[in-house]
């Protein structure tokens, strides 16, 4: 029994072992730096260090929800910008080519979502016969003209059944945009 104990604690080592190797392996091959590498170098840490814990204690910790998303197999910290006053707020994703999600907190008091993105200059586009054609989100842009891809507008993970420029802002409702093909 003690031999099986043994061997399972080595296996959990040589799993964190593994997953510290291939974290720091994809941050160096990435040719990002600063930040964004030492946000991942800590995800990396976190995820190991829970492996250990679970290793050593025999049951799973748990992060507080506020401080970490988990998705799937992954732990990923949310760091999320604020931006704008207002009295209305509402949660803004920007998700790139890549599959890179950037969170924002937008304060307003505009009246529709559109409106609220394009006074923080989070978004440009020009106007089309059925309303703000949207080609610039977060500095990133997505022509259909030039590239084939465009930014889909999302409502709580749903694709957009209006416009951004004529969606109202509720409370408590997660709007996003994501690069599509």
């Amino acid at each position: 029994m003690k031999m099986k104990r043994m061997k399972k604690a080595l296996s959990l080592i040589l799993c964190m072992v593994l997953i510290v190797a291939m974290a720091l392996f994809t941050t160096g091959c990435n040719g990002n730096a600063g930040k964004e590498t030492a946000a991942q170098a800590t995800v990396a840490t976190e995820a190991a260090t829970t492996v250990a814990e679970t290793a050593e204690a025999a049951t799973p910790t748990e992060a507080p929800a506020s401080e970490t998303v988990e998705t799937g197999a992954k732990l990923a910290t949310k760091e999320v910008t604020v931006l704008g006053e207002g009295s209305k707020s509402f949660e803004f994703s920007v998700v790139d080519m890549d599959g890179n999600e950037t969170w924002f907190e937008i304060h307003t008091d505009e009246e529709t979502v559109g409106a609220a993105l394009l006074a923080v200059e989070l978004i440009a586009g020009e106007e089309g016969q059925y309303g703000l054609y949207v080609k610039e989100v977060n500095g990133i842009t997505a022509d259909y003209d030039k590239d084939q891809t465009y930014w889909a507008f999302f409502v709580n993970d749903e694709y957009g059944t209006t416009g951004v420029d004529t969606t109202g802002i509720e409370e408590g409702t997660v709007y996003s945009f994501r690069v599509a093909k």
